[in-house]
Formats: C-alpha cells, sequence, structure tokens
C-alpha cells in the first residue's frame, strides 16, 4: 500500500463504458462457428498458463484453463464488490452490471450500467494491462489496475499462472470516507478438464474437424477452501483433498490474496454457498464492509459449490490516496492432450508440479507486483512515446497481443531439447489446431519481435515434422462442403511441410497436419512459408544464430525437393491445381499463380542465402545439432551444390512468373483460369523478399503499379473503403462472383500484412488509412479480444481469436526498418 498516485491511464488505451453494449454487434457468418457476443475483455495469465478474462461489465467470463480449450460463461460468485461509507450514509455493489442467470446471490446489489446519457464508469485496456475507473456512484475515486507480469524478451514471469488487481482509492471530498473492497472467488478445482478422455472427431457442416470437449462443470466434491497467512499477506487457498501423485490434468489449486497492513483491516470467509443468495458474505459486507472472519475446511459434499472471500477496510482522510493489491493465482501444471499424453507448464519450471503452488504463486506476486509493473512500462514506453504513430494505431498494437495469452497458448516445460520449452498458438477458437504455417507466416512477427526465443522454438518444431510421415487415410472436408464424392487422403506424406502441429486432442509438436478441411500435402505455400520463416526468425534475430540454420537446413531440402515435384510442365515453378491449395483454401488457382509462385520465387531467394551462411559458417558448426530427433545429416556440407540447384531454379522461373501473369498493370490471379481479379495478396512473396533484404523477384515500378491498383480496387473501390481490403475483386471493386467466400471476405491479417507492404513500398499514409479502417471494424463492433480471420460487408464474421492479425507488428517493424 502507498500513499502516492499510480501513473495515468495511457491515453491510447480501448475504452468503453462500463456496462453499456452494443447496438448491433457483429454476428458469426456460420452458425457453426463461435460467437460469444461481444463482451470480451482482456485476458490475464501468463501464457501457457491458462487464462481469465473479464469483460467491461465487470464480470468474469472467459476460462481457458485447460489448455487449448474454450469456456466462455460467467460465474458470478467470481467477482470483486465495494463498500462505501461516508458516516452519513453507505452503498455497496458487487462491480458487475451482469445478474447472475439463475437465482442466486438475490442478496447482492449489482452496479449501475453506464446508458448513452449517464456514465458510470470506464473500462480502459492496453494490453497486458487494463483499468475500471469508477465514476459518478461513490463519493471516492475508485480505479482498479489489472495486468499479470508480460514483457517482451521474459522468460519466467510472461509464463506465471496470476493476476495482479492494484486497487487506487482517493478521496476528493472534505470528510472522511471509509472503503472496504472485497474479492469472492468460487473453488473450480477439478472442473477444467474433459470428461472424455478420447473424444470422436467428426466433420463439421464447414468441413473442418471438431471433437466434443464435456468440461468437469460444477464437480466440486472433495474441493476445500483454507485460509492462509504469514506476518505479511493474508489469502484463501483452494484446493481438493486427495490429489495424487502424478497430478492430472485439472487438479490443482486456486489462490486470492492481499497485503497486511497496520492502516487496513483485512477479513476473511473461507466458505459460503456461491449457489444460495450470497447473505452469508453480503449482510456484514453491505453493512460495514466486515466479513465474519469464518473458517470452515470441511471439503464440499457432492453437489455442493464453494466459495471463499477476502476483503480490506480502511479510511480515507480528505485528499488522501491509497493503493491496494489483490492477487489472484491458479496452479494446474498438466496439460493432457489425448488421454495420457501429459506435458507440464512452463511455469512448473520455477515452482514445481504438485499443483498445490497457488499460495506461493500469489505472495510471489503480492511482493514483486510493483517491478512487474515497471518493467511493462519500460517495455512499452519507447512505443509509446513515438510521435509518428497514432494512438490508435498503439490501441492494437498491444491489444492485438491478446492473442497470445487467450489463443488457447501452450508452453511445456523445459527439456533438453527445448530449453525454454516449446510453445503453440491455436489457429483460432473454430479451427483448433496449433500454429497454422500459412497463418504464422503473417502472425507471428508479434512472436519474433518480442519473444524470439519462442518463435524460434516453434519453427524446430516444424522442422522435426517435415521428414515424418502418417499414412493415416483421412476424409477431405472441402469435398464434403461442396457435396462431391468422399475423398480421403493421407494425414502427412514425408517431405511436405505440414500445415500446422497438431490439435490439443491427440499430441501437439508430434502429430502434425490435424485439419482435414483440404489435403495439406498438396498445398503450394506451405513450403515456402517455412523457409521464409527460417531465415527471417535468422535475420531478425541478429544473424548469428547458425546452429538454428543447421537445425532446419535438412528439412528445407527435403521441403523444396518436394514442392518442385508438383512442377509438372518443368516451367521451374510449382503449379496450383485440383482443390484449392494454399492459406486460401475456399478459392482454387490453376496454374502459376501470383501468391503461391512469388512465394517460391522468395523462398528459392532465402534458400540460396542460407547456403550461403552455412558455407561462411561451415568451421562454427561443426558441434552436433539434434534436428527431428536425430543428429543432423551431412546435407548440410552439400550447401554449394544445393546453392547451384536453387539458382538454377530461380534463373528459370523468374521470366516464368513475368511471363505468364503480368498484365501491364498488375499481376494475375494465375495462369490457367482466365480471372480478372485483382488480388490483393499477390506479391505476398516480394513483401518476404524486401523485408529479408533478398533481390526483388520483380522490379520496383511493377510492384508499386501492382500494389497501387490493389488498394484502389480491394480497398477503396470495395464498399467505399469501409471495411478494409477484399481479398480479391474486379478492378472496379465489384466482385467477379457475387457467391464467392474468401474472395469477399475482408481478412483482418491479410489487410494488416498488405499495409507493412504499402509502408515498405513509400506508401505509408495509404498503409494506415487501410489498418485504422480494419481497426474500427474490430474495436468499434465488439470483436476485441476475439480478433475474428473474416470480417463481410453484411456485418458479419468468421473464425475468432485468429492468430493472422498479430501480423500489424509486421507494420511497426517496416516502419521501425524505415
Amino acid at each position: 500500500m502507498t500513499n502516492q498516485h499510480s501513473p495515468e491511464i495511457p491515453s491510447c488505451t480501448w475504452n468503453r463504458p462500463i456496462g453499456l453494449g452494443w447496438d448491433k454487434p457483429y454476428t458469426v457468418r456460420y452458425a457453426s462457428n463461435i460467437d460469444d457476443g461481444p463482451w470480451h475483455g482482456m485476458p490475464l495469465g501468463g501464457f501457457g498458463a491458462g487464462c481469465i478474462g473479464r469483460s467491461s461489465r465487470g464480470d468474469f467470463n472467459l476460462w481457458h484453463i485447460d489448455g487449448g480449450e474454450h469456456i466462455f460463461k460467467n460465474v458470478p460468485a467470481c467477482q470483486f464488490s465495494v463498500f462505501e461509507s461516508t458516516g452519513a450514509s453507505s452503498q455497496a455493489y458487487a462491480l458487475s452490471t451482469q445478474l447472475p442467470e439463475d437465482d442466486s446471490l438475490k442478496a447482492w446489489q449489482c452496479y449501475p450500467a453506464s446508458t448513452e446519457s449517464a456514465l458510470t464508469g470506464t473500462y480502459h485496456a492496453l494490453y497486458p494491462r487494463s483499468w475500471f475507473v469508477y465514476e459518478n456512484v461513490f463519493q471516492a475515486q475508485l480505479t482498479c489496475e489489472q495486468f499479470s507480469p508480460i514483457w517482451a524478451n521474459n522468460y519466467q514471469e510472461t509464463s506465471y499462472p496470476v493476476a495482479v488487481f492494484l486497487w487506487k482509492a482517493h478521496n476528493p471530498s472534505n470528510a472522511a470516507i471509509t472503503l472496504s473492497i472485497m474479492l469472492t472467488w468460487q473453488n473450480m478445482v477439478g472442473w477444467f478438464t474433459n470428461a472424455l478422455k478420447s473424444p470422436e472427431v467428426r466433420i463439421r457442416d464447414d468441413g473442418s474437424p471438431v471433437y466434443e470437449y464435456q468440461p468437469r462443470w460444477g464437480e466440486s466434491q472433495e474441493n476445500y477452501n483454507q485460509v492462509v497467512e504469514n506476518s505479511e499477506y493474508l489469502g484463501c487457498f483452494l484446493g481438493r483433498v486427495g490429489i495424487a501423485e502424478p497430478v492430472q490434468e485439472g487438479d490443482g489449486s486456486w489462490c486470492i490474496a492481499t497485503l497486511k497492513h497496520p492502516q487496513v483491516e483485512v477479513f476473511h470467509h473461507s466458505k459460503w454457498n456461491p449457489g444460495g443468495t450470497g447473505e452469508e458474505v453480503w449482510q456484514s459486507f453491505a453493512a460495514d464492509g466486515a466479513l465474519p472472519n469464518y473458517i470452515d475446511t470441511t471439503p464440499a459434499a457432492k453437489n455442493q459449490h464453494l466459495g471463499s472471500a477476502i476483503a480490506v477496510r480502511f479510511t480515507l482522510q480528505p485528499g488522501e490516496t491509497l493503493e491496494m493489491p489483490f492477487v489472484l493465482a491458479w496452479d494446474f501444471p498438466v496439460t493432457e492432450f489425448a488421454a495420457g499424453v501429459n506435458y507440464h507448464r512452463r511455469y512448473t519450471d520455477f515452482f514445481g508440479n504438485s499443483g498445490n503452488h497457488a499460495w506461493e504463486i500469489a505472495t510471489t506476486a503480492l511482493a514483486n507486483y510493483q517491478t512487474w509493473r515497471s518493467q511493462i512500462q519500460s517495455w512499452q514506453a519507447p512505443i509509446l512515446n513515438r510521435e509518428d504513430l497514432p494512438d490508435w494505431f498503439k490501441m492494437a498494437l498491444f491489444n492485438e497481443l491478446y492473442d497470445l495469452t487467450s489463443g488457447g497458448t501452450l508452453w511445456s516445460a523445459a527439456s533438453e531439447l527445448d530449453p525454454i520449452g516449446q510453445f503453440a498458438v491455436l489457429e483460432c477458437l473454430d479451427y483448433r489446431w496449433y500454429e497454422s504455417l500459412d497463418v504464422r507466416l503473417y502472425g507471428s512477427f508479434a512472436l519474433l519481435l518480442l519473444f524470439p526465443e519462442l518463435e524460434k522454438s516453434v519453427m524446430r518444431a516444424f522442422a522435426r515434422a517435415i521428414p515424418q510421415s502418417d499414412d493415416y487415410q483421412r476424409v477431405i472436408g472441402y469435398y464434403y462442403t461442396i457435396g462431391a464424392d468422399t475423398t480421403t487422403a493421407v494425414r502427412k506424406v514425408a517431405g511436405a511441410t505440414p500445415h500446422d502441429l497438431g490439435a490439443p486432442n491427440e499430441h501437439v509438436w508430434e502429430k502434425t497436419n490435424y485439419t482435414c478441411y483440404q489435403d495439406c500435402n498438396l498445398w503450394k505455400d506451405l513450403s515456402c512459408d517455412f523457409v521464409l520463416q527460417v531465415y527471417r526468425d535468422f535475420l531478425l534475430t541478429g544473424g548469428d544464430d547458425v546452429e538454428f540454420l543447421a537445425d532446419c537446413w535438412d528439412a528445407i531440402v527435403q521441403t523444396l525437393d518436394y514442392l518442385k515435384s508438383f512442377d509438372k510442365d518443368g516451367d521451374g515453378i510449382p503449379e496450383n491445381s485440383g482443390a484449392p491449395d494454399q492459406t486460401f483454401d475456399d478459392w482454387r488457382l490453376q496454374g502459376v499463380s501470383a501468391y503461391c509462385g512469388g512465394l517460391w520465387l522468395a523462398a528459392l531467394e532465402a534458400a540460396v542465402a542460407i547456403c550461403d551462411i552455412l558455407i561462411t559458417n561451415r568451421g562454427d558448426t561443426e558441434k552436433p545439432v539434434r534436428c527431428g530427433g536425430s543428429p543432423r545429416c551431412s546435407n548440410w556440407r552439400d550447401a554449394e551444390r544445393w546453392k547451384f540447384i536453387y539458382q538454377g531454379w530461380l534463373r528459370q522461373s523468374r521470366p516464368v512468373y513475368e511471363e505468364k501473369l503480368w498484365n501491364g498493370q498488375y499481376y494475375r490471379l494465375d495462369s490457367g483460369s482466365g480471372s480478372a481479379v485483382v488480388m490483393a495478396d499477390q506479391l505476398c512473396g516480394q513483401f518476404y523478399a524486401r523485408l529479408l533484404e533478398l533481390p526483388d523477384i520483380v522490379s520496383s515500378d511493377r510492384a508499386l503499379s501492382a500494389l497501387k491498383t490493389v488498394y484502389d480496387a480491394c480497398f477503396l473501390n470495395f464498399q467505399n473503403g469501409q471495411f478494409g481490403a477484399a481479398n480479391g475483386v474486379l478492378p472496379d471493386g465489384s466482385p467477379e462472383n457475387p457467391k464467392a467466400t474468401h474472395p469477399l471476405e475482408v481478412w483482418t491479417g491479410i489487410n494488416f500484412g498488405l499495409a507493412a507492404f504499402l509502408v515498405q513500398m513509400g506508401m505509408q499514409d495509404e498503409a494506415l488509412r487501410l489498418t485504422q479502417a480494419v481497426v474500427q471494424q474490430i474495436y468499434d463492433n465488439g470483436l476485441q479480444f476475439r480478433t475474428p480471420e473474416a470480417i463481410t460487408a453484411a456485418g458479419t464474421f468468421r473464425a475468432s481469436t485468429y492468430l493472422r492479425a498479430m501480423a500489424i507488428w509486421g507494420i511497426y517493424l517496416v516502419m521501425s526498418q524505415k
């Protein structure tokens, strides 16, 4: 507790009146996709530790405690409440404007929601911090700042399962004010694991594979609550009787805690019924801000639920200000994929894996929260202080990082092979598989710039997977959606770059290529995506980690050779054919395509550059480097031979790309369809080539002509620039096929990638205009902290909590390079 004012809330937050709803929030395009509604707030919790979320109406409603699984549900007993007395009168509110959906907690008084004409406070968010500023209800000025210890290049605290709630109370009046702040929490130990240990995988109506998730929600038998304290701190520890070694998924503990201080009274109530009226805690709290200091450690019986509570009460004299921290910690050390496939989470490297360390984690936070907040501020200050970046851009830049916390994130404990553990983020909640390589070509810029060692760990996982094969035959969902005959394909071909690193119900990092919407062994972008990201990660992290390149070298050779086998006509460029076979997986390309052909040229250039580095540093890479689980092959010693081969492919491919695709103004969609569509992302390969300081794959004048055409056709001429750039339209902005799906969608991450290209080519004003249009679509229409892949002109969206949108950090990177 201090008597100092907190630093001011930054001016560039996303903010919304507390409890104010949305008139017409965007809704999901396909009924089978997840649509939780707009009440999403900034998530709290470390990477891969599980996370929670608290919305702008004050309720805790997001529960990503089980790795890779999604629960969106208000738990009314998990709540802050405030009592205030001015002597003449008193009032008490539970600080959620949302009433319980059932008849529970009838005794509690909900905080009044803001209306268009009456403000009761404002919610602010600038990841990883958020604030509730309460106004026009209490006499005191109250602010609650929320954060977890997340800052760049920090591979320890960033993994902690903890949230800090730092309350600041100020008395602006000329009379004393007594305040009490209470945190109540329900014991949910045992709830967050799938009761179906081998769920059946089926094909959803949109062609995607899905499995059923049944959490053990509400199963609290044998849970208990215990008051814990020492000379500095007091809390309630929420555990379960009989947790045995080895700890299973769902086993563990919660803890709520606060500081002791001579000027503050601390109260507790260890066991009350969250399914009842709530009078056990509310009657005393609403009367004078106290709790009865009731202790009962009796475990819960069947169908019984347990609540706990702590409260601090203090009196502010006129003009006085106090800060008081509360902490919520949880310790669920195990993530289980398929039955029996268990991983310990990264934070267990620092706290152990017994599941009973929530109190230790909480007290660590209470001892260090001020340092943590300073570290966050120091990390963000250079960006927030940049006058060339508009506030809305700074807001979106940091808030899009939410996905690193709540994107079903995994971060495993360290091992000999992976000294800081393995990391993964879902493509999205609807496409529930990890680190889709075509998506992270755009969306991984944030991880690369802020946590480069985690980024490299992801790429090493892909390198290990490329040589592997899996002959299991699967139904391909795309054909199901178009009413065609059932088509099957093997899961993984040796040499093919996998689309993803697997799903939560199998074995992430080991059993790859989970998606079966398309046969990703046939995709023409994935091999190139892999090579470009490997070289990018090497170059932009100092250009000196030759061991990383050596780790990935065999996979580079194998996957480029595999992709070249699709050059059926021998012109040097692999052709697109058949079903959609690239990231726009509902959009058929035929022959040589601008998108995949450009990535091929850029990847060959990157491969040549990698060859040069390996040749130059041959003497520095003699120590055994492991790739694919076995000692590195000697292929990397043949870098000179492969360089010669790649240069030959490049010499053959370049003129073919121009001859078949350039139409005098922009690059055609492909060489086989005859389409006149202007594809927004036609020159992704050129963007990557220039980003990585490689030779241009097309001339600057042609790149600029194509880019200006894209900007006019796909952005300005499409719905008058209101939504962002559509993926592909005719030059006048009209659709080639009004019934098309992907071409007429605005993809948030593709737009941010396009904006980065615009900046790169000297069109920064246009880049910011495009980016702002997309940011407004997200943050003005109830899509905050669940950014979708796609937005339509009809006010619908598809695929929420999408990885690709972190491409906004690509814009920041290019701006910083200029």
